[in-house]
């Protein structure tokens, strides 16, 4: 019997593709509280701005909005907060190693359900320049103009 890894896609972050390079990325787990699952089952979220930072050994993700719950009473979350990503010590090793490389970064590129599971993808990147993304962003119009002369 073959198991089936049901994700369901949450969010992305769309803008990190454009703005990094992605060198390698990781699967986390976050903590949440219950209004914040709630409401990422509602697809309330968003990652522009966001990133993560390694303290004490722990990694921590910030500047990612995950909006109120609206049928939350008083004890509702904070829509911006630190939340803690939860990956093994051998990974946040390789994490740090990676880091401390210089005009490396973390950042997350997407949050989804995994069985259930909030995961986030969190991607070691480098920042690109003016220049690699205005190539970039000439290739994508090549392309897209060879696939309307093929067509």
């Amino acid at each position: 019997m073959s198991e089936k890894l049901i994700e369901k896609n949450i969010t992305s972050n769309k803008k990190a593709k454009h703005d990094y390079f992605i060198l390698q990325t990781y699967e986390a787990g976050i903590a949440l509280v219950g209004t914040e699952v709630k409401s990422l089952r509602q697809g309330k979220a968003n990652l522009v701005d966001s990133y993560a930072l390694i303290k004490n050994g722990e990694v921590w993700l910030l500047n990612s909005n995950i909006s109120t719950y609206d049928q939350g009473s008083i004890n509702n979350h904070e829509p911006v907060r630190e939340r803690k990503l939860l990956l093994k010590k051998n990974e946040i090793r390789k994490l740090n190693k990676a880091v401390s490389e210089k005009g490396n970064t973390l950042i997350p590129l997407r949050l989804y359900f995994k069985e259930g599971k909030v995961k986030v993808e969190l991607a070691v990147a480098t920042g690109k320049r003016k220049y690699d993304k205005r190539e970039d962003i000439a290739k994508r119009d090549l392309n897209r103009e060879l696939k309307r002369r093929f067509k």
